[in-house]
């Protein structure tokens, strides 16, 4: 306000746009974790010679570094996307009334309204929403163990 940019305050409390940056700053950190497990396990010989043989920085990041690292990308997608999915807190802080999110449903059917049978229904689509992408890591890592081992 001070530079003349803005005349009133920006506001952001009860926001989704709060929400969101109070979830990505919530999970960045189980994200971070296995990429970063995943890349100190690479052998930096690979990325060495294909920066040899003529590849641009980007192109090895994308044809020798992501797909060395898709394990800890898909393994920090998971250890995300499973708790972001029910996230009650956040949204109930920082995204006042007006924020929707799958877990907030789940909380105001069954303690709000008390419609068990509206809310029991939204907890199972939850459940098998959840159970899809775990079905499918568990059946991909069957797979890339069946390649290498």
């Amino acid at each position: 306000m001070a530079l003349g940019i803005i005349d009133q305050p920006l506001t952001i409390l009860h926001t989704n746009f709060a929400v969101y940056i109070g979830i990505v700053y919530a999970y960045v950190p189980f994200m971070v974790l296995p990429i970063y497990t995943a890349l100190i396990r690479i052998d930096y010989s690979l990325v060495e010679a294909a920066l040899d043989l003529g590849a641009r920085p980007l192109k090895t990041f994308f044809t020798v570094i992501v797909p060395l690292t898709k394990g800890g990308i898909i393994a920090g997608s998971m250890l995300v996307f499973i708790p972001a999915v029910g996230e009650f807190v956040i949204p109930e802080l920082l995204g006042g009334p007006d924020s929707i999110m799958i877990g907030r449903v789940l909380w105001q059917e069954f303690f709000n309204n008390r419609d068990w049978p509206v809310a029991s229904a939204v907890a199972i689509v939850m459940l098998l929403l959840l159970i899809m992408p775990i079905m499918w890591f568990h059946k991909h890592q069957q797979k890339s163990e069946g390649e290498h081992g």
